[in-house]
Protein backbone atom coordinates (compact mmCIF):
# COMPACT_ATOMS: atom_id res chain seq x y z
CA UNK A 1 0.00 0.00 0.00
CA UNK A 2 1.32 3.48 -0.94
CA UNK A 3 1.99 5.64 2.16
CA UNK A 4 3.87 9.05 3.11
CA UNK A 5 5.84 6.84 5.61
CA UNK A 6 9.08 8.13 6.21
CA UNK A 7 11.49 5.09 4.45
CA UNK A 8 14.87 5.86 6.38
CA UNK A 9 12.79 5.50 9.60
CA UNK A 10 13.30 1.72 9.99
CA UNK A 11 17.26 2.55 9.93
CA UNK A 12 17.33 6.04 11.35
CA UNK A 13 19.93 6.06 14.83
CA UNK A 14 19.00 4.63 18.26
CA UNK A 15 19.15 8.25 19.67
CA UNK A 16 17.16 9.26 16.97
CA UNK A 17 14.54 6.53 17.88
CA UNK A 18 14.68 7.05 21.60
CA UNK A 19 13.90 11.05 21.12
CA UNK A 20 10.80 10.15 18.95
CA UNK A 21 9.81 7.44 21.67
CA UNK A 22 10.28 9.81 24.52
CA UNK A 23 8.41 12.99 22.65
CA UNK A 24 5.17 10.59 21.84
CA UNK A 25 4.88 9.20 25.11
CA UNK A 26 5.35 12.87 26.37
CA UNK A 27 2.46 13.72 24.75
CA UNK A 28 0.20 10.56 25.50
CA UNK A 29 1.16 10.79 29.68
CA UNK A 30 0.07 14.39 28.71
CA UNK A 31 -3.45 13.59 27.79
CA UNK A 32 -3.99 10.31 30.09
CA UNK A 33 -3.10 12.37 33.23
CA UNK A 34 -5.49 14.63 32.44
CA UNK A 35 -8.47 12.23 32.55
CA UNK A 36 -8.10 11.83 36.43
CA UNK A 37 -6.27 14.60 37.30
CA UNK A 38 -8.27 17.29 37.69
CA UNK A 39 -10.45 14.89 40.21
CA UNK A 40 -7.59 15.96 43.06
CA UNK A 41 -8.90 19.75 42.24
CA UNK A 42 -12.53 18.91 42.64
CA UNK A 43 -13.11 20.53 46.29
CA UNK A 44 -10.89 24.16 45.42
CA UNK A 45 -13.38 23.97 41.42
CA UNK A 46 -16.40 23.67 43.65
CA UNK A 47 -15.54 26.38 46.37
CA UNK A 48 -13.96 29.26 43.80
CA UNK A 49 -16.53 28.42 41.17
CA UNK A 50 -19.42 27.60 42.79
CA UNK A 51 -20.06 24.85 40.69
CA UNK A 52 -22.84 22.35 41.76
CA UNK A 53 -22.41 18.66 41.93
CA UNK A 54 -23.57 18.12 38.47
CA UNK A 55 -21.37 20.57 36.91
CA UNK A 56 -18.17 18.89 38.83
CA UNK A 57 -19.38 15.70 36.88
CA UNK A 58 -19.52 17.62 33.65
CA UNK A 59 -16.23 19.09 34.16
CA UNK A 60 -14.40 16.31 34.23
CA UNK A 61 -16.90 14.57 31.74
CA UNK A 62 -16.81 16.83 29.38
CA UNK A 63 -13.07 15.87 28.66
CA UNK A 64 -13.65 12.20 28.74
CA UNK A 65 -16.60 11.76 26.84
CA UNK A 66 -15.25 13.55 23.70
CA UNK A 67 -12.26 12.02 24.06
CA UNK A 68 -13.68 8.71 23.64
CA UNK A 69 -16.35 9.72 20.93
CA UNK A 70 -13.96 11.50 18.93
CA UNK A 71 -10.93 8.83 19.32
CA UNK A 72 -11.96 6.33 16.35
CA UNK A 73 -12.64 8.88 14.21
CA UNK A 74 -9.66 10.96 14.70
CA UNK A 75 -7.24 7.84 14.50
CA UNK A 76 -8.49 7.46 11.21
CA UNK A 77 -7.78 10.90 10.09
CA UNK A 78 -4.24 10.68 11.20
CA UNK A 79 -3.71 7.92 9.66
CA UNK A 80 -4.91 9.04 6.33
CA UNK A 81 -3.27 12.65 6.65
CA UNK A 82 -0.35 12.85 8.88
CA UNK A 83 0.61 11.22 11.85
CA UNK A 84 2.70 14.29 12.77
CA UNK A 85 0.41 16.45 11.45
CA UNK A 86 -2.83 15.19 13.68
CA UNK A 87 -0.42 15.35 17.07
CA UNK A 88 0.90 18.84 16.35
CA UNK A 89 -2.71 19.97 15.92
CA UNK A 90 -3.63 17.70 19.21
CA UNK A 91 -0.75 19.36 21.35
CA UNK A 92 -1.92 22.80 20.12
CA UNK A 93 -6.03 22.19 20.84
CA UNK A 94 -5.03 20.91 24.30
CA UNK A 95 -2.31 23.57 25.22
CA UNK A 96 -4.50 26.51 23.91
CA UNK A 97 -7.47 24.88 25.42
CA UNK A 98 -5.51 24.44 28.94
CA UNK A 99 -4.40 28.12 29.33
CA UNK A 100 -7.76 29.56 28.03
CA UNK A 101 -9.42 27.04 31.06
CA UNK A 102 -6.75 28.36 33.59
CA UNK A 103 -7.88 32.07 33.05
CA UNK A 104 -11.84 31.32 33.43
CA UNK A 105 -13.85 31.63 36.49
CA UNK A 106 -16.88 30.46 35.17
CA UNK A 107 -18.42 26.71 35.37
CA UNK A 108 -19.93 26.44 31.93
CA UNK A 109 -17.01 27.82 30.26
CA UNK A 110 -14.92 24.96 32.32
CA UNK A 111 -16.96 22.40 30.69
CA UNK A 112 -16.60 23.96 27.13
CA UNK A 113 -12.89 24.23 27.56
CA UNK A 114 -12.59 20.47 28.85
CA UNK A 115 -14.19 19.66 25.75
CA UNK A 116 -12.07 21.31 23.32
CA UNK A 117 -8.76 19.77 25.33
CA UNK A 118 -11.25 16.07 24.71
CA UNK A 119 -10.48 17.26 21.08
CA UNK A 120 -7.22 17.73 21.35
CA UNK A 121 -6.82 14.15 22.95
CA UNK A 122 -8.61 12.48 20.74
CA UNK A 123 -6.26 13.63 17.63
CA UNK A 124 -2.84 12.67 20.08
CA UNK A 125 -3.42 9.56 21.60
CA UNK A 126 -3.91 7.28 18.32
CA UNK A 127 -0.98 9.31 16.64
CA UNK A 128 1.46 8.24 19.10
CA UNK A 129 1.04 4.76 19.10
CA UNK A 130 0.91 4.74 14.98
CA UNK A 131 4.12 6.62 15.20
CA UNK A 132 5.58 4.47 16.83
CA UNK A 133 5.17 1.25 15.18
CA UNK A 134 5.55 2.71 11.49
CA UNK A 135 8.90 4.92 12.45
CA UNK A 136 10.70 1.88 14.29
CA UNK A 137 12.49 -1.06 13.04
CA UNK A 138 10.36 -4.51 13.75
CA UNK A 139 13.16 -5.97 15.48
CA UNK A 140 13.24 -2.68 18.14
CA UNK A 141 8.40 -2.33 18.15
CA UNK A 142 7.91 -4.61 21.04
CA UNK A 143 10.14 -2.91 23.35
CA UNK A 144 8.98 0.52 21.89
CA UNK A 145 5.43 -0.29 22.56
CA UNK A 146 5.96 -1.49 25.76
CA UNK A 147 7.16 1.60 26.98
CA UNK A 148 4.18 2.94 25.30
CA UNK A 149 1.39 0.78 27.21
CA UNK A 150 3.31 1.43 30.56
CA UNK A 151 3.45 5.19 29.84
CA UNK A 152 -0.77 4.52 28.65
CA UNK A 153 -1.59 2.36 32.19
CA UNK A 154 0.68 4.85 34.75
CA UNK A 155 -0.06 8.31 33.74
CA UNK A 156 -3.65 8.66 35.19
CA UNK A 157 -2.02 7.91 38.36
CA UNK A 158 1.23 9.81 38.37
CA UNK A 159 -1.47 12.66 37.11
CA UNK A 160 -3.22 12.56 40.65
CA UNK A 161 -0.24 12.50 42.26
CA UNK A 162 1.41 15.74 40.25
CA UNK A 163 -2.00 17.21 41.22
CA UNK A 164 -1.63 16.37 44.45
CA UNK A 165 1.79 18.10 44.57
CA UNK A 166 0.70 21.63 42.99
CA UNK A 167 -2.54 22.10 44.74
CA UNK A 168 0.17 22.10 47.93
CA UNK A 169 1.19 25.25 47.08
CA UNK A 170 -1.47 27.00 44.12
CA UNK A 171 -4.55 26.96 43.28
CA UNK A 172 -6.49 24.20 40.75
CA UNK A 173 -5.30 26.76 38.19
CA UNK A 174 -1.88 25.11 37.76
CA UNK A 175 -3.00 21.79 37.35
CA UNK A 176 -3.93 23.25 33.58
CA UNK A 177 -0.94 25.73 33.26
CA UNK A 178 0.99 22.21 33.50
CA UNK A 179 -1.02 20.95 30.55
CA UNK A 180 0.15 24.13 29.13
CA UNK A 181 4.29 23.44 29.21
CA UNK A 182 3.77 19.53 28.93
CA UNK A 183 1.60 20.25 25.70
CA UNK A 184 4.14 22.81 24.93
CA UNK A 185 7.32 20.51 25.49
CA UNK A 186 5.69 17.94 23.22
CA UNK A 187 4.86 20.38 20.75
CA UNK A 188 8.78 21.51 20.39
CA UNK A 189 10.13 18.11 20.23
CA UNK A 190 7.12 16.85 17.84
CA UNK A 191 8.34 19.63 15.25
CA UNK A 192 12.37 18.65 15.85
CA UNK A 193 12.28 15.07 16.12
CA UNK A 194 9.12 13.31 14.79
CA UNK A 195 8.74 12.37 11.19
CA UNK A 196 5.36 12.43 9.42
CA UNK A 197 3.93 9.05 8.71
CA UNK A 198 0.37 8.50 6.78
CA UNK A 199 -1.68 5.86 4.86
CA UNK A 200 -3.47 7.99 2.36
CA UNK A 201 -4.84 4.67 0.25
CA UNK A 202 -7.03 3.71 3.05
CA UNK A 203 -10.81 3.59 2.59
CA UNK A 204 -12.98 6.86 2.54
CA UNK A 205 -13.95 7.95 6.48
CA UNK A 206 -16.94 6.80 7.99
CA UNK A 207 -18.26 10.40 8.55
CA UNK A 208 -22.13 8.70 9.34
CA UNK A 209 -20.91 6.23 11.77
CA UNK A 210 -18.95 9.01 13.40
CA UNK A 211 -21.57 11.53 13.62
CA UNK A 212 -24.09 8.49 15.06
CA UNK A 213 -21.68 7.25 17.68
CA UNK A 214 -21.57 11.19 18.96
CA UNK A 215 -24.64 11.92 18.91
CA UNK A 216 -25.57 9.05 20.68
CA UNK A 217 -23.16 9.15 23.53
CA UNK A 218 -23.55 12.44 24.11
CA UNK A 219 -27.53 12.30 24.42
CA UNK A 220 -26.90 9.31 26.56
CA UNK A 221 -24.54 10.59 28.98
CA UNK A 222 -25.90 14.05 29.35
CA UNK A 223 -29.07 12.86 30.26
CA UNK A 224 -27.47 10.41 32.85
CA UNK A 225 -25.45 13.63 34.76
CA UNK A 226 -28.40 15.91 34.38
CA UNK A 227 -30.91 13.45 35.66
CA UNK A 228 -30.07 14.54 39.55
CA UNK A 229 -31.11 18.14 38.58
CA UNK A 230 -34.17 16.89 36.48
CA UNK A 231 -34.99 13.68 38.15
CA UNK A 232 -34.75 10.76 36.45
CA UNK A 233 -38.21 10.05 36.55
CA UNK A 234 -38.75 13.39 34.36
CA UNK A 235 -39.67 13.38 30.69
CA UNK A 236 -36.50 15.46 29.41
CA UNK A 237 -34.63 12.56 31.27
CA UNK A 238 -36.51 9.81 30.23
CA UNK A 239 -36.38 11.42 26.34
CA UNK A 240 -33.33 11.99 26.80
CA UNK A 241 -31.94 8.42 27.17
CA UNK A 242 -34.51 7.01 24.92
CA UNK A 243 -32.80 8.98 22.41
CA UNK A 244 -29.09 7.85 23.20
CA UNK A 245 -30.05 4.17 23.39
CA UNK A 246 -31.84 4.83 19.54
CA UNK A 247 -29.09 6.65 18.06
CA UNK A 248 -27.13 4.28 19.42
CA UNK A 249 -28.93 1.45 18.20
CA UNK A 250 -29.13 2.79 14.71
CA UNK A 251 -25.24 3.27 14.59
CA UNK A 252 -25.68 -0.57 14.88
CA UNK A 253 -28.08 -1.19 11.83
CA UNK A 254 -26.13 1.08 9.97
CA UNK A 255 -22.27 0.09 10.79
CA UNK A 256 -23.90 -3.14 9.35
CA UNK A 257 -24.45 -1.99 5.91
CA UNK A 258 -21.22 -0.36 5.17
CA UNK A 259 -18.88 -1.87 3.79
CA UNK A 260 -15.74 -0.16 5.41
CA UNK A 261 -17.46 0.75 8.99
CA UNK A 262 -15.60 2.93 11.80
CA UNK A 263 -16.62 -0.04 13.91
CA UNK A 264 -17.96 -3.99 12.72
CA UNK A 265 -20.69 -4.50 14.81
CA UNK A 266 -19.80 -8.39 13.75
CA UNK A 267 -16.69 -8.53 15.31
CA UNK A 268 -18.84 -8.84 18.68
CA UNK A 269 -19.42 -12.11 17.32
CA UNK A 270 -16.20 -13.39 18.69
CA UNK A 271 -16.39 -14.56 22.57
CA UNK A 272 -13.18 -13.41 22.95
CA UNK A 273 -13.52 -10.24 21.51
CA UNK A 274 -16.76 -9.42 23.11
CA UNK A 275 -15.88 -10.22 26.64
CA UNK A 276 -12.19 -8.15 26.52
CA UNK A 277 -13.66 -5.35 25.46
CA UNK A 278 -16.98 -4.99 28.06
CA UNK A 279 -14.25 -6.35 30.43
CA UNK A 280 -12.54 -3.33 29.60
CA UNK A 281 -14.94 -0.97 29.52
CA UNK A 282 -16.89 -1.77 32.88
CA UNK A 283 -13.24 -2.01 35.19
CA UNK A 284 -12.53 1.72 33.57
CA UNK A 285 -16.20 2.35 34.55
CA UNK A 286 -15.53 1.48 37.98
CA UNK A 287 -11.84 3.00 37.89
CA UNK A 288 -12.76 6.52 36.96
CA UNK A 289 -15.79 6.72 38.94
CA UNK A 290 -14.61 5.35 41.75
CA UNK A 291 -11.44 8.31 41.52
CA UNK A 292 -14.43 10.99 40.91
CA UNK A 293 -16.37 9.99 44.23
CA UNK A 294 -13.05 9.30 46.41
CA UNK A 295 -11.13 12.19 45.89
CA UNK A 296 -13.55 14.50 47.24
CA UNK A 297 -14.24 11.48 49.94
CA UNK A 298 -11.08 12.14 51.35
CA UNK A 299 -10.92 15.63 50.53
CA UNK A 300 -14.36 17.29 51.99
CA UNK A 301 -15.14 14.79 54.22
CA UNK A 302 -11.80 13.50 55.79
CA UNK A 303 -10.43 16.77 55.55
CA UNK A 304 -7.12 15.13 53.99
CA UNK A 305 -4.91 18.05 51.79
CA UNK A 306 -5.04 16.94 48.16
CA UNK A 307 -0.99 15.54 48.63
CA UNK A 308 -2.44 13.09 50.91
CA UNK A 309 -5.60 12.15 48.89
CA UNK A 310 -3.50 11.25 45.86
CA UNK A 311 -1.53 9.37 48.17
CA UNK A 312 -4.16 7.44 49.79
CA UNK A 313 -4.21 6.05 46.55
CA UNK A 314 -0.86 4.05 46.98
CA UNK A 315 -1.86 0.80 47.85
CA UNK A 316 -3.91 0.72 44.42
CA UNK A 317 -1.05 1.56 42.69
CA UNK A 318 1.87 -0.91 44.53
CA UNK A 319 -0.90 -3.99 44.36
CA UNK A 320 -1.90 -3.44 40.60
CA UNK A 321 1.90 -3.12 39.37
CA UNK A 322 3.15 -6.91 40.36
CA UNK A 323 -0.25 -8.50 40.10
CA UNK A 324 -0.30 -7.58 36.56
CA UNK A 325 3.56 -8.84 35.64
CA UNK A 326 2.23 -12.03 37.18
CA UNK A 327 -0.91 -12.10 35.30
CA UNK A 328 0.31 -13.53 32.26
CA UNK A 329 2.40 -16.41 34.36
CA UNK A 330 -1.23 -17.27 35.33
CA UNK A 331 -2.73 -17.04 32.19
CA UNK A 332 -0.40 -19.49 30.76
CA UNK A 333 -0.69 -22.00 33.58
CA UNK A 334 -4.62 -21.72 34.04
CA UNK A 335 -6.31 -20.18 30.90
CA UNK A 336 -7.82 -16.58 30.45
CA UNK A 337 -11.12 -17.33 32.14
CA UNK A 338 -10.27 -18.55 35.47
CA UNK A 339 -7.52 -15.35 36.76
CA UNK A 340 -9.40 -13.05 34.52
CA UNK A 341 -12.93 -13.46 36.33
CA UNK A 342 -11.43 -13.56 39.45
CA UNK A 343 -9.53 -10.07 39.17
CA UNK A 344 -12.99 -8.66 38.29
CA UNK A 345 -14.16 -10.47 41.60
CA UNK A 346 -11.54 -8.85 43.52
CA UNK A 347 -12.65 -5.33 41.84
CA UNK A 348 -16.10 -5.98 43.39
CA UNK A 349 -14.60 -6.81 46.61
CA UNK A 350 -13.05 -3.55 46.91
CA UNK A 351 -16.07 -1.64 46.07
CA UNK A 352 -17.57 -3.67 48.87
CA UNK A 353 -15.23 -3.01 51.57
CA UNK A 354 -14.81 0.87 50.51
CA UNK A 355 -18.81 1.38 50.22
CA UNK A 356 -18.83 0.72 54.04
CA UNK A 357 -16.43 3.83 54.80
CA UNK A 358 -18.19 6.43 57.16
CA UNK A 359 -16.69 10.09 58.04
CA UNK A 360 -14.67 8.36 61.45
CA UNK A 361 -13.41 5.43 59.13
CA UNK A 362 -9.78 4.76 59.84
CA UNK A 363 -7.23 4.84 56.98
CA UNK A 364 -6.22 0.49 57.19
CA UNK A 365 -10.20 0.36 56.25
CA UNK A 366 -10.18 2.37 52.85
CA UNK A 367 -6.25 0.39 52.21
CA UNK A 368 -8.10 -2.91 53.06
CA UNK A 369 -10.33 -1.75 49.67
CA UNK A 370 -7.53 -0.43 47.71
CA UNK A 371 -5.71 -4.06 47.81
CA UNK A 372 -8.50 -5.95 46.29
CA UNK A 373 -9.39 -3.83 43.83
CA UNK A 374 -5.38 -2.88 42.32
CA UNK A 375 -4.76 -6.31 42.41
CA UNK A 376 -8.23 -7.10 40.67
CA UNK A 377 -7.67 -4.77 38.16
CA UNK A 378 -4.30 -5.68 37.51
CA UNK A 379 -5.24 -9.54 37.37
CA UNK A 380 -8.04 -8.91 34.82
CA UNK A 381 -6.28 -6.64 32.78
CA UNK A 382 -3.70 -8.91 30.86
CA UNK A 383 -6.51 -11.01 29.60
CA UNK A 384 -8.94 -8.73 28.39
CA UNK A 385 -6.62 -6.83 26.65
CA UNK A 386 -5.05 -10.24 25.07
CA UNK A 387 -8.42 -11.19 24.40
CA UNK A 388 -9.36 -8.30 22.07
CA UNK A 389 -6.20 -8.71 20.06
CA UNK A 390 -5.54 -12.26 19.91
CA UNK A 391 -9.43 -12.60 18.34
CA UNK A 392 -8.11 -10.61 15.39
CA UNK A 393 -6.12 -11.57 12.66
CA UNK A 394 -3.45 -9.47 12.17
CA UNK A 395 -4.63 -7.64 9.30
CA UNK A 396 -7.09 -6.54 11.90
CA UNK A 397 -4.68 -5.39 14.48
CA UNK A 398 -5.61 -1.53 14.39
CA UNK A 399 -8.93 -2.47 15.40
CA UNK A 400 -7.94 -4.36 18.21
CA UNK A 401 -6.03 -1.69 19.13
CA UNK A 402 -8.52 1.17 18.51
CA UNK A 403 -11.52 -1.19 20.59
CA UNK A 404 -9.06 -1.25 23.65
CA UNK A 405 -8.69 2.31 23.72
CA UNK A 406 -12.56 3.26 23.04
CA UNK A 407 -13.44 0.56 25.84
CA UNK A 408 -11.34 2.46 28.35
CA UNK A 409 -12.21 5.85 27.64
CA UNK A 410 -16.06 5.15 27.25
CA UNK A 411 -16.17 3.29 29.88
CA UNK A 412 -14.25 6.17 32.20
CA UNK A 413 -17.17 8.43 30.74
CA UNK A 414 -19.48 6.51 31.55
CA UNK A 415 -18.15 5.98 34.90
CA UNK A 416 -18.32 9.13 35.94
CA UNK A 417 -21.35 10.40 34.76
CA UNK A 418 -23.48 7.20 36.12
CA UNK A 419 -21.54 7.23 39.31
CA UNK A 420 -21.68 10.79 40.04
CA UNK A 421 -25.04 10.96 38.82
CA UNK A 422 -25.53 8.17 41.35
CA UNK A 423 -23.88 10.41 44.43
CA UNK A 424 -25.32 13.68 43.61
CA UNK A 425 -28.83 11.94 43.36
CA UNK A 426 -28.58 10.40 46.73
CA UNK A 427 -27.04 14.05 47.99
CA UNK A 428 -30.05 15.54 47.15
CA UNK A 429 -32.79 13.42 48.31
CA UNK A 430 -31.17 12.59 51.62
CA UNK A 431 -30.00 16.29 52.25
CA UNK A 432 -32.87 17.66 54.85
CA UNK A 433 -33.04 20.85 55.84
CA UNK A 434 -35.76 22.26 57.45
CA UNK A 435 -36.77 26.09 58.18
CA UNK A 436 -33.58 26.97 55.98
CA UNK A 437 -34.35 29.71 53.50
CA UNK A 438 -34.55 28.52 49.87
CA UNK A 439 -31.34 29.73 48.73
CA UNK A 440 -29.55 28.58 50.79
CA UNK A 441 -30.79 25.23 51.36
CA UNK A 442 -30.25 25.55 47.48
CA UNK A 443 -26.94 26.35 47.79
CA UNK A 444 -26.29 23.45 50.10
CA UNK A 445 -28.16 21.10 48.05
CA UNK A 446 -25.47 22.35 44.99
CA UNK A 447 -22.33 20.63 46.72
CA UNK A 448 -20.73 19.51 49.65
CA UNK A 449 -18.06 22.14 49.45
CA UNK A 450 -21.12 24.54 49.80
CA UNK A 451 -22.41 23.23 52.29
CA UNK A 452 -19.44 23.03 54.32
CA UNK A 453 -19.07 26.93 53.55
CA UNK A 454 -22.74 27.42 54.96
CA UNK A 455 -21.17 25.75 58.44
CA UNK A 456 -22.86 24.54 61.36
CA UNK A 457 -25.30 21.82 61.35
CA UNK A 458 -25.66 22.00 57.55
CA UNK A 459 -22.23 20.85 57.23
CA UNK A 460 -23.21 18.09 59.40
CA UNK A 461 -25.98 16.81 57.19
CA UNK A 462 -24.49 17.47 54.24
CA UNK A 463 -21.90 15.22 54.94
CA UNK A 464 -24.09 12.83 56.53
CA UNK A 465 -25.96 12.62 52.83
CA UNK A 466 -22.73 12.52 50.96
CA UNK A 467 -22.06 9.37 52.62
CA UNK A 468 -25.20 8.14 51.54
CA UNK A 469 -24.61 8.97 48.24
CA UNK A 470 -21.02 7.44 48.12
CA UNK A 471 -22.42 4.56 49.73
CA UNK A 472 -24.71 3.47 46.75
CA UNK A 473 -22.33 4.67 44.06
CA UNK A 474 -19.78 2.56 45.09
CA UNK A 475 -21.77 -0.37 45.93
CA UNK A 476 -23.20 0.21 42.12
CA UNK A 477 -19.60 -0.05 40.81
CA UNK A 478 -18.96 -3.07 42.98
CA UNK A 479 -22.23 -4.49 40.71
CA UNK A 480 -20.94 -3.81 37.46
CA UNK A 481 -17.29 -5.50 38.25
CA UNK A 482 -19.89 -8.58 39.27
CA UNK A 483 -21.68 -8.40 35.76
CA UNK A 484 -18.60 -8.15 33.83
CA UNK A 485 -17.43 -11.23 35.57
CA UNK A 486 -20.47 -13.01 35.23
CA UNK A 487 -20.78 -11.52 31.50
CA UNK A 488 -17.07 -13.02 31.00
CA UNK A 489 -17.80 -16.32 32.73
CA UNK A 490 -20.74 -16.97 30.15
CA UNK A 491 -18.81 -15.80 27.61
CA UNK A 492 -15.67 -18.38 27.94
CA UNK A 493 -17.92 -21.10 28.90
CA UNK A 494 -17.32 -22.88 25.92
CA UNK A 495 -15.26 -20.65 23.82
CA UNK A 496 -11.48 -22.11 21.95
CA UNK A 497 -9.27 -19.67 22.91
CA UNK A 498 -8.50 -16.66 21.36
CA UNK A 499 -5.48 -17.72 19.48
CA UNK A 500 -7.31 -20.75 17.93
CA UNK A 501 -9.90 -18.23 16.41
CA UNK A 502 -6.57 -15.83 15.28
CA UNK A 503 -5.37 -19.63 13.22
CA UNK A 504 -8.52 -20.06 11.95
CA UNK A 505 -7.16 -16.91 9.87
CA UNK A 506 -3.31 -16.78 10.26
CA UNK A 507 -1.74 -20.10 11.25
CA UNK A 508 -0.48 -20.49 14.90
CA UNK A 509 0.00 -18.06 17.22
CA UNK A 510 2.31 -18.60 20.13
CA UNK A 511 -0.09 -19.49 23.66
CA UNK A 512 -0.18 -16.78 26.14
CA UNK A 513 2.03 -14.10 23.88
CA UNK A 514 -0.20 -10.94 23.75
CA UNK A 515 -0.26 -9.19 20.58
CA UNK A 516 1.51 -5.80 20.26
CA UNK A 517 -0.71 -3.12 19.47
CA UNK A 518 -1.50 -1.34 16.60
CA UNK A 519 -3.27 1.51 14.74
CA UNK A 520 -1.50 1.09 11.45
Amino acid sequence: MPSTRVPAAGSAPAARQNLILVVTCLALGTVVAAMASLNVALPDLARETHATQTQLSWIIDSYSLVFASLLLPAGALGDRFGRRRALLAGLTLFGAGSAAAALTTEPSTLIALRGVLGVGAALVMPATLSTITSTFPRAQRARAVSVWAAVAGASALVGLFATGALLEGWSWRSVFLLNVVLALIALVGTLLFVPESAEPKQPRLDVGGALLAVVGLVALVYSVIEAPTRGWANPVTLAGIGLGLAVLTGFVLFELRRENPLLDPRLFRNPHFAAGSLSIMLQFFVFFGFIFVMMQYLQLVRGDSALMAATAMLPMAVTMVPVSRVAPVLVARFGFRGPWVAGLVGVAAGMGVLSRLDASSPYWLIATGLVPLGAGMGLAMTPATTSITDALPRSLQNVGSAMNDLARELGGALGIAVLGSLLSAAYRDHLSLPGLPDHVADAARSSLAAAHAIGGPVSGRATTAFIDGMHLALLGAGAAALFAALAVALLLRSAPRPEQAADDHEGPRPIGREKQPSYL
